[in-house]
């Protein structure tokens, strides 16, 4: 006791007392909705790091994450995101093949044209070209328009615009994942952000810490995968 009344606690201790209770009440209730929330932390990490060196075995990760992912989002009721897992695998085949047998970009990207890339002749990175910039972003809105539609048409979404948003921008960034642009990190640190605070609405509380971090290491691998672009 001070001269005053009892001595309260300082610095950190409260907020660190704060999150160990909100874990031990989030484990004290656990289903498989919360597990499979789990797993999917851990393939996401995983994922991370793999996209971040470059490594072309992410592509087998991606093919494994929406089985997990996948029943998450039914189960919470973001009907876009769970669509969006079928279109993950085909496109995570199709990024592989890309990676591993394409050494050489279009004509139209002269100033990476024939570029070889460190990687056991794997698809070298390179920026995204200007003159793709205006026909990916008006499909990206049509993509949008018609998901948004869809949501709102068929399902019960609480979060169509929000679902539908990040749906058709993580379709335009996986495929820009798959071409290997550098600027592919740019606009998963837009979709990230989002989903951060969408997962937290959806109290889907490891994913969203999985997406807050996905946020910040969008910064780090653009700036790791610059370093790696190949110059003539």
């Amino acid at each position: 006791m001070g001269p005053t009344g009892p001595i309260r606690p300082i610095g950190p201790i409260r907020p660190i007392s704060l999150v160990m209770d909100a874990i031990v009440q989030y484990f004290s209730d656990f289903t498989w909705v919360k597990a499979i929330d789990l797993a999917g932390l851990v393939l996401g990490l995983i994922y991370l790091w793999l996209e971040f060196t470059a490594s072309i075995w992410l592509w087998l990760v991606r093919v494994i994450m929406p089985i997990v992912h996948g029943y998450l989002y039914w189960a919470r009721g973001l009907y876009a995101d769970f669509g969006m897992e079928v279109y993950y695998v085909l496109a995570a085949i199709y990024g592989y093949a890309m990676w591993r047998w394409t050494r050489s970009r279009s004509r139209g990207d002269v100033e990476t044209q024939n570029l070889a890339s460190p990687n056991d002749g794997e698809l070298p990175i390179t920026h995204f070209p200007m003159r793709r910039v205006l026909p990916v972003a008006l499909i990206g809105l049509v993509l949008w328009g018609v998901i948004y539609w869809i949501l709102i048409t068929w399902t019960d979404s609480s979060v169509p615009i929000c679902d539908s948003f990040t749906t058709a921008l993580s379709m335009i960034a996986l495929w820009a994942l798959a071409q290997k642009y550098a600027e592919q990190w740019l606009l998963w640190l837009v979709v990230d952000a989002v989903c951060t605070v969408l997962y937290i609405y959806k109290q889907i509380p490891f994913t969203a810490c999985l997406y807050a971090f996905y946020t910040v290491m969008a910064v780090l691998g653009y700036r790791q995968w610059l370093k790696k672009i190949p110059t003539t």
